[in-house]
């Protein structure tokens, strides 16, 4: 079978270069959401939160922002994936379920954009270029 045709069609031709696109893209699309609220605007991301009724919402304001910050650069460089992923899940589990429950699948859509590679990751794991396989050797 000829290069091209190998590139194309083997399904493990691209795997960890697929992997790593995804969990960059991820990190990165989190991350502008969750660094505003970090590091500018947890105290009305607290006030949105105890909006909603929720308890602690200091905390929990301080948890969203952390997912979708710090847990977000270490999707992007592949360090502790699984936890920072599961993080991103809970969060956008929080914001299907509590945040966005009677809009529909439009408002919901962008959570469950996040939610699914999120998922993938916690089931999968960083790939091969990533900090965690550099530290799994």
């Amino acid at each position: 079978m000829n290069k091209t045709i190998k590139m194309l069609f083997h399904a493990d031709a691209d795997r960890n270069l697929g992997l790593l696109i995804l969990r960059v893209f991820l990190g990165a699309s989190l991350l502008t959401h969750g660094w505003a609220k970090m590091f500018g605007g947890l105290a009305k991301h607290a006030q949105f939160v105890s909006s909603l009724g929720m308890p602690a919402p200091h905390v929990m304001a301080f948890l969203s922002a952390f997912a979708e910050s710090f847990a977000a650069l270490f999707l992007i460089v592949g360090f502790l994936t699984r936890p920072a992923a599961l993080m991103v899940v809970v969060n956008m589990l929080v914001a299907i379920c509590v945040v966005h429950l009677h809009d529909g699948f439009s408002k919901q859509e962008a959570a469950w954009l996040y939610l699914v590679p999120a998922l993938f990751f916690v089931l999968k794991g960083a790939g091969y270029w990533s900090v965690d396989r550099t530290l799994s050797r």
